[in-house]
């Protein structure tokens, strides 16, 4: 860790009132991005405002430490990692400062992200057309100092073709505006003539040899813009010098950008190919016919993408066969009819190559037409993915970037991505490919094990080599990513001696004394100095004790080590809206609570990094504490990074070294005393009715006074002994199920399961009752609660017991149908960590939802459900682990078999009471302020008489708390129409 300095922590937060941050586990979040590199920074500053962010900058300076700008700590090439403090952006400055729609013009702060101002700007018909890959998390400040270039370059340029003027704090605390000029000083504000006089100078000088070295290629983000400044033209702009300097040259304060208008409808052929040189071959062809995109696909992306849940479905409907490569080719004129005669010209052209569906090997291919829009932008989201699903690979060797940005002219593209091969297999390792085959800027990465001191060797002898042949090509060796640590060093060899030299002229008269992150772009250290590497020479994890499963994974605690190093810092998790992922940062955005930072919390407490005991920690409980457990990382995070279940190994590990607090033994106990809690519910509900006790409770047991806990009742839902419901034809047990009745509907909504026994019921299902079978009366229980607290061994405990009770239901194929999700997908998910035998295998195949189950019977024309007319709005809200498990589409399907039932899904997150969390007093106010983002507003702004459908139990509690609005289980709605349907309004259901 780098050198504390408690003085100039005293001194920024005495000045700030954002958030300043020292602490060894914030440094360790901040040490590293997407590259592999591993740096501590000095300390973290998020200020409120960009004149917090200009103080704290001046201190900085006056205690000689130097200041990385960062936003989404996103860069591949190691741009934000420095012994530096940390001015991170993308928490506070996020603001639309002007928009003059009839220009086509914003203004924004640094820390704003792509995708949420194109939300803000897309009613507006613009759009900010720079469209990375990582746009959920990228901001606008990052983008700029990377000179982004986005899949749609060929039609709308890089970021240096759409930044209008950067307004700019120098090292020496000028704030200057850097725009266009008229080519002459004199045309610049008095303050910035004399930086701006010298500029022009060192663009004058060196014309001849910029136009000599400089790569005509669109793709070059290398080294300093000194093109920017040659004279000769008639519109010189001085921004254009900072866009692509990485954060080296000045803070940037304000951004002003250059809109479009949105895109038109498109027309989109994935062009298949049996052999990946015919595919580069083709590209120069391709881009004859205008699109304004052609990225490429190869094998390896299809196949790990076929295996991540997320993705399957897509590429199942837009890739036939298996390709070596597929090339999608986008067209977007604004008349639609001409982009579907693309479409033809398309595949006349492939024909014309030779390619066909009918013929073998190299010449196998043709193109598969994409009109749809939805399908148009879940395949832009595999695209855009390409990074994480190729670092989903399970091994110690992954996929590294630092050859990766390479671009050459379309003619030589097949030539050289052969070549390139070559290298890689003389080397002993394989490329992974995708990107912008149209701009010749392929994202490439060998495989490699970088903890390892022959794969670093071979990653610097295949960078030498891959960047002399680029050179050759007169190609770019920083196509998109920028210089960062890992091609600073090549940009002598790149540009000549003669521009290196003023490349550092320009970074010495902008910051003479190192302020603005040092080592990038000039003066850098050796790429592959394994001393700033995340897997450092002595990197090893400490061997610890697990209990779940991990041995999918390699390294200590049976394979949790590699797990927790699954994540590769691209920070999906960050993203702002869409899917669930991830809950706690959409109201925090601190890096603290997101996926990403607690992976890394993780990985440098188990290497070590974090001092003894650090699982154990109060920083690790810190860091977990508003994790939710709500899985969506499980199926959202590309790499799958299951952050839900190392929590609980997290949990476990605490437990074990400090114990229990009274809160955790009420929550996990909760199905052990349940039962006696129900024979004196007037005594366990004493507490909701009175002040006092609520404050005792908050006091000793940390449930929010604020919140009411669940009422218990004596008319609990029972289980009859070897009971059966339902009349299916005698030897009939293909319609034998049975209900599994959990802890929260058993105790506090029976309602839930007897509505769900009569729609079974009506179905022609014989429901069979569960009851244990080890002579102990208390309910059968999922364990769900004690994996909640850490208590591993007791969950076990209740799934065995329930396995124990179910296998003879299991041995003859009977459905366990489950009406909470929380319980019902631990059968399949923690159970097969946890036991490994043939009967929890059974189980994890056999549990359904209620939902589930019936969307299946529909789907195979087995349901005959009576449905009666329910002339009404449902406003459905999903449970965190429905989306986890895909099982959304299932309860849609199910409510839309209702006669005149509008159903309309919320897009919502986690509604935020996720189990337990919402009712402790430390996180109650996260709690309500997750649910706000969506999910409230949305209840709240429904039709009074609509039925608000929620099937998690914490998700009802929630709605009634923060809309109060009381929310129905899926069960009720659709016992309600089985009544309507036999003529038996059912009050109970309503």
């Amino acid at each position: 860790m780098a050198l504390v300095m408690p003085g100039l922590e005293r001194r920024l937060k005495a000045e700030l009132s954002g958030d300043v941050r020292f602490d060894r586990f914030t440094r360790g979040r901040y040490a590293t991005d997407a590259s592999h590199y591993q740096i501590v920074p000095v300390g973290v500053v998020a200020p409120r405002t960009i004149e917090e962010a200009e103080r704290a900058i001046e201190i900085a300076k006056a205690d000689k430490v130097s200041v990385l700008a960062r936003g989404g700590g996103t860069s591949q090439a190691g741009q934000t990692v420095g012994e530096s403090l940390v001015v991170d952006c993308s928490k506070y400055l996020t603001r639309i400062l002007d928009l003059d729609v009839k220009r086509a013009r914003c203004t924004v702060e640094p820390g704003i992200v792509l995708d949420d101002l194109n939300r803000q700007l897309k009613p507006h018909g613009l759009w900010f057309p720079v469209d990375i890959s990582t746009s959920s998390r990228a901001t606008i400040g990052g983008m700029a100092a990377n000179n982004s270039c986005g899949g749609r370059s060929m039609r709308y340029g890089t970021m240096r073709d759409n930044v209008v003027s950067i307004e700019a704090v120098l090292a020496d605390g000028t704030l200057a505006n850097f725009g266009r000029i008229g080519g002459s000083p004199n045309d610049v504000p008095a303050p910035l003539r004399p930086l701006a006089r010298d500029l022009l100078a060192i663009g004058a000088r060196e014309a001849d040899e910029v136009a000599a070295r400089f790569p005509k290629v669109q793709r070059r983000v290398g080294g300093y813009n000194l093109d920017a400044l040659v004279p000769g033209k008639n519109d010189i702009n001085l921004a254009h010098i900072l866009v692509g300097s990485e954060g080296t040259l000045a803070f940037s304060t304000r951004i002003e950008l250059a809109l479009s208008p949105l895109l038109p409808r498109r027309a989109v052929g994935a062009v298949h190919f049996g052999s990946f040189y015919a595919a580069m071959d083709a590209a120069q062809h391709i881009v004859r016919l205008n699109p304004i995109a052609v990225e490429l696909i190869d094998r390896t992306m299809i196949e790990l993408a076929r295996a991540i849940p997320i993705y399957q479905p897509t590429v199942d409907k837009f890739v036939r066969g298996a390709p070596e490569a597929v090339l999608v080719v986008e067209f977007g004129d604004e008349d639609q009819g001409d982009n579907l005669q693309n479409l033809m010209n398309l595949k006349e052209l492939i024909g014309d190559l030779g390619l066909g569906w009918d013929n073998r090997g190299a010449k196998w291919g043709g193109v598969v037409e994409v009109i749809e829009p939805a399908l148009q932008a879940a395949i832009t989201e595999v695209r855009t993915s390409g990074l994480n699903i190729m670092m989903s690979m399970k091994d110690e060797g992954k996929p590294v970037s630092f050859v990766e940005d390479c671009a050459v002219p379309l003619e030589h593209l097949a030539e050289y991505t052969s070549r390139l091969s070559q290298i890689f297999e003389k080397h002993g390792t394989r490329g992974t490919w995708y990107a912008h085959a149209g701009s010749g800027c392929l994202h490439v990465r060998p495989i490699l094990n970088l903890r390892q001191d022959k794969d670093v060797h071979a990653m610097r002898a295949i960078a030498e080599e891959a960047f002399a042949m680029v050179r050759e090509y007169k190609g770019s060796h920083s196509g998109e990513h920028g210089d960062g640590l890992v091609r600073s060093e090549f940009n002598e060899p790149m540009f000549g001696a003669r521009l290196a030299r003023a490349f550092e002229e320009v970074k010495d008269r902008f910051d003479p004394n190192g302020v603005f992150n040092p080592g990038k772009v000039v003066r850098p250290p050796k790429f592959d100095d394994r001393s700033l590497f995340r897997y450092a020479p002595g990197y090893h994890g400490d061997e610890i004790a697990t209990q779940l499963d991990w041995s999918a994974f390699p390294g200590v605690g049976g394979g949790f080590q590699g797990a927790v190093e699954m994540c590769n810092n691209n920070g999906a998790c960050r993203k702002l809206a869409g899917g669930v992922m991830c809950p706690s940062y959409r109201v925090t955005r601190d890096e603290r609570d997101v996926t990403r930072g607690r992976a890394n919390t993780l990985r440098l407490a188990v290497t070590g990094q974090l001092g003894a005991d650090a699982l154990a920690s109060k920083g690790m409980a810190e860091t977990l504490k508003l994790c939710v457990s709500c899985k969506a990382c499980r199926r959202e995070c590309p790499t799958g990074v299951d952050m839900a279940r190392m929590k609980i190994e997290v949990q476990a590990a605490r437990a074990a070294k400090r114990g229990l607090s009274w809160h955790d033994r009420l929550v996990g106990w909760l199905p052990r005393y349940a039962p006696q809690a129900a024979r004196r519910p007037w005594l366990f509900n004493l507490r909701n009715g009175s002040a006092a006790l609520r404050q005792a409770s908050e006091l000793f047991a940390g449930f929010s006074r604020r919140r009411s806990l669940p009422k218990w009742r004596s008319d609990i839902y029972e289980d009859r002994s070897d009971w059966a419901y339902g009349t299916a034809a005698a030897g009939d047990t293909s319609r034998d199920v049975v209900l599994f009745a959990d802890t929260f509907n058993r105790y506090f909504e029976r309602e839930n399961l007897e509505a769900a026994r009569r729609v079974l019921v009506a179905g022609g299902y014989r429901v069979h009752a569960l009851t244990p079978g080890d002579g102990d009366e208390r309910p059968l229980c999922c364990g769900r609660t004690f994996l909640a607290v850490g208590q591993i061994d007791e969950a076990k405990a209740e799934l065995e017991r329930t396995l124990k009770t179910l296998a003879p239901y299991l041995a003859r194929g009977m459905p366990v149908i489950g009406l909470e999700p929380s319980c019902l997908f631990t059968f399949r998910d923690e159970l097969l960590a946890l036991i490994r035998s043939e009967p929890a295998g059974k189980l994890a195949g056999s549990a359904l939802l209620l939902e589930e189950f019936l969307a299946r019977e529909q789907a195979q024309g087995r349901l005959n459900l009576p449905l009666g007319p329910l002339k009404r709005k449902a406003l459905l809200h999903g449970h965190c682990h429905q989306k986890a498990f895909d099982a959304m589409g299932a309860v849609e399907s199910v409510l839309k078999l209702v006669p005149e039932l509008s159903v309309e899904t919320i897009d919502s997150s986690c509604c935020g009471m996720a189990g337990a969390f919402g009712y402790d007093a430390e996180t109650i106010d996260v709690s309500f302020q997750m649910g706000e983002l969506s999910l409230l507003p949305a209840v709240r702004k429904s039709p009074a008489d609509a039925l608000i459908v929620a099937d998690g139990t914490s998700c009802r509690h929630q709605i009634h708390d923060g809309a109060e609005r009381d929310a129905l289980h899926v069960a009720r709605v659709l016992a309600m129409s089985v009544a309507e349907a036999s003529g038996k309004a059912d009050s109970r259901a309503q």
